[in-house]
């Protein structure tokens, strides 16, 4: 404001001198001889003409005073901006470096667990829980850190994707209780046009195989109790694993332990048998332990999206089978999520829980290695007495014992499964539950058998 004020003074001033001259001096006649009057009105402007230029010299000084100000404070911005983001650089790069130190202190502490030699000689298994943006996982962590029998051999991890707060929030309140790792790529995933509405499913196995690389390759543990952050766990639910860890690692074809049991409703279990366990085919999820050797092989082709169906695949499976019970040791309650309520309301919430304690470390567990337990399953499945639907459901059955109920085609299988109250989907080819084609379920306080002939040759992907 200030230096405008000058620059318009100063041009109505000299205006003023030239138009006062003209009239005078310039537009007088020749030869026209002054007189007094008019030497002393010259003589005025002579004068004023002198106070101008002083004026005018002192309005140049001012302006050049102005400009020296204006560049001071612009020099002084740049130097003050320079200096602010000098602090944010060395503010962001301690901040990187804390954060690097922070984590290769979790890692070495992790390590050391993963490495450390337990008095009983026992292994230590890792439990991996995946979280995104449910605050609810504090259920899912109150249990877990119930039942644990011991910190040293079950390290519990909680590897949280989507950024959500005040989910962090939740499990940080368990301190060193737990260790909790973040997913660090929240870019945006491309998927194509007809899959948009299932981009969860790709954001999942994008979580999942970065937090299995990180628990197996850089905390280095050899063995993950895989649990989503919706799971009700049983009592046993630790014991269960424990105990069948050393048939898992002895038997080349197994490849995981499921906690699961995908036809596990009320009524289609034996609650009498809560120690009872299976072969399946099918890869059952839900609260499930994987070694590292089979991760490293499933790691360099692990999928964009619906990685459970993936590891379902024959090129994955690879003629192995997991490890299921009879009555399930964990039950979800996440009726909302990815799936919005997939079989919820129709099948899951019906799942049975078990509440009685199982000691499987002190049993006798061999009969579920291979070569043991395909005998004794396919005898006792192809010696029971073959029955229709109709004739079950009637309680027209004499003899007593299990009973088969044969089926030979997809459709027949699925409308039979149905009736029954199972699960009568099929993952590449193969039935839930199912071993070997044959599906054990309970009905009515009897074990029945939905099985293929005799002279079943494998699965068909096609039933799918």
């Amino acid at each position: 404001m200030r230096k405008n004020q000058f620059i318009g003074f100063a041009f109505v001033s000299v205006c003023l001198w030239a138009l006062v001259t003209y009239y005078l001096f310039l537009d007088r006649p020749l030869n026209h001889k002054p007189d007094q009057k008019q030497i002393q009105i010259q003589e005025h402007l002579s004068l004023l003409e002198l106070k101008l230029n002083e004026q005018f010299l002192d309005g140049e000084k001012l302006l050049q005073q102005l400009r020296n100000i204006v560049k001071e404070q612009q020099l002084s911005v740049r130097v003050n901006e320079a200096g602010a983001e000098g602090r944010g650089v060395g503010e962001e790069q301690q901040l990187e470096k804390q954060q690097g130190e922070k984590e290769d202190e979790q890692v070495n502490r992790m390590r050391s667990l993963a490495e450390e030699v337990l008095p009983d000689g026992g292994p230590v298994i890792a439990v991996l829980v995946f979280a995104c943006n449910r605050i609810t996982v504090n259920k899912c962590i109150d249990q877990l850190l119930k039942y644990r029998p011991a910190r040293e051999r079950f390290p519990i991890i909680v590897s949280q994707d989507c950024g959500h707060r005040p989910t962090a929030d939740v499990i940080e309140l368990y301190g060193d209780e737990i260790t909790r790792i973040e997913q660090p790529d929240q870019s945006d995933i491309p998927v194509p046009p007809k899959e948009k509405k299932f981009k969860g499913y790709f954001k999942i196995a994008r979580h999942y195989g970065w937090a299995l690389n990180y628990t197996f390759f850089k905390f280095n543990f050899d063995t993950v109790i895989i649990v989503e952050d919706d799971l009700d766990i049983a009592p046993d639910f630790f014991e269960y694993f424990l105990g069948t860890y050393p048939i898992l690692k002895r038997d080349p074809t197994l490849w995981c332990v499921s906690a699961w049991n995908d036809n596990g409703k009320a009524g289609l279990v034996d609650e009498n048998a809560p120690d009872l366990l299976y072969r399946t085919d099918f890869f059952p999820g839900l609260g499930w332990m994987l070694t590292k050797s089979v991760w490293a092989e499933l790691a360099p082709k692990w999928p964009s999206s619906y990685w459970d169906d993936w590891v379902r695949q024959p090129e994955q499976r690879r003629n192995r089978a997991c490890i299921r019970p009879e009555i399930s040791r964990t039950r979800t309650f996440g009726k909302i999520g990815v799936s919005n309520g997939h079989f919820y309301e129709k099948h899951l919430k019906y799942i049975k829980l078990n509440e009685k304690f199982v000691p499987f470390t002190q049993k006798n567990l061999t009969y579920l290695l291979k070569d043991n337990y395909d005998v004794q399953f396919v005898k006792q499945v192809y010696e029971s007495l073959v029955v229709t639907y109709q004739e079950l459901k009637s309680d027209s059955i004499v003899s007593e014992g299990s009973v088969r109920i044969p089926y030979h085609t997809n459709d027949i299988y699925k409308r039979t499964a149905k009736l029954l109250g199972l699960m009568d989907d099929f993952r590449s080819g193969v039935p839930r539950t199912g071993y070997r084609g044959v599906v054990s379920f309970l009905y009515k306080g009897r074990r029945v058998y939905l099985a293929p002939n005799a002279n079943w040759k494998g699965y068909d992907p096609g039933w799918s």
